[in-house]
């Protein structure tokens, strides 16, 4: 039976990679955007529902969960890619600027999660892809916030599949590695709008003119991640977290290893720390 997604941020990048391969499979998607482009072929598809829906605002979205759902009588996939990144020191980011990347990507999560879930509990059954990264498995030099937002969908992830499950419903995160999109451009990446100079030079700052550089040369095909992508949606179960490209793939493996062998190296002494009864 052909299924139903529905896709944040699905008018560019992978988002738009994952809605083209639902529709290529004879899916139907209800296609998150906040502007929409009537010219555009994709959201003039039949088996589309393209839904002006920004994932901050959370009355847009209950609207556009209940058209989605009156149009195609479910929802079963949910993929909430929506989000932007920020690179810059620590130190260097405001509050304001803080503050609104998590209002996008986690809290936009949260939003569009709140929305979806009463749909699918209703109708037992159901998948959550939570689009994390890289960034939300290990640290980054000038990456710190962005990798707090990410590490948060990480969480949020796995805590829902454990309450979820008992009404037929899975949640995994979603952590691609280096995608071509325009993730890197300045309408998809920020940096800080008062930047210190005492991190010239260091790698808060070189990591920047390094992705500035190297944008639109990322060796990830948007295309792949999404056929792969589809083909784990069709597991009887899914994993935690889905990590997407050899680059995430290889250092998440290495990072764990690391992990497990610090654990480890101190175990006996942390497990000496109960009380003697």
């Amino acid at each position: 039976m052909n299924k139903v997604w529905m896709i944040t941020g699905a008018s560019r990048g992978l988002g738009r990679a994952f809605a083209e391969e639902a529709v290529r499979n004879g899916d139907k998607v209800i296609a998150g955007v906040r502007k929409l482009n009537h010219d555009d072929e994709l959201f003039r598809d039949e088996n589309v529902l393209p839904v002006i829906m920004d994932v901050t605002k959370p009355d847009e979205i209950r609207e556009s969960v209940e058209k989605g759902a009156e149009k195609f009588g479910r929802i079963d996939y949910l993929v909430n890619n929506a989000g932007f990144g920020m690179n810059g020191a620590f130190e260097e980011i405001s509050d304001e600027e803080l503050r609104m990347l998590f209002e996008t990507d986690y809290f936009g999560v949260v939003n569009v999660c709140r929305a979806v879930i009463p749909v699918m509990r209703k109708q037992r059954s159901g998948r959550i892809f939570n689009v994390s990264s890289q960034a939300g498995i290990m640290g980054f030099n000038g990456g710190t916030v962005y990798c707090a937002a990410k590490f948060a969908v990480i969480g949020l992830s796995e805590s829902l599949n454990n309450e979820l499950n008992q009404f037929g419903i899975q949640t995994a995160a979603v952590a691609p590695g280096a995608f071509r999109t325009d993730f890197r451009d300045e309408s998809s990446v920020h940096f800080p709008k008062n930047p210190m100079p005492e991190y010239d030079a260091t790698p808060a700052h070189t990591m920047i003119e390094w992705m500035k550089e190297n944008n639109h040369k990322q060796a990830g095909d948007p295309a792949k991640a999404a056929k792969f992508l589809y083909k784990i949606a069709g597991r009887d179960i899914l994993p935690q977290i889905i990590t997407i490209g050899k680059d995430c793939s290889d250092a998440s493996i290495k990072h764990y290893e690391n992990l497990l062998r610090e654990i480890e190296s101190y175990y006996e002494d942390s497990c000496k720390t109960a009380f003697e009864e």
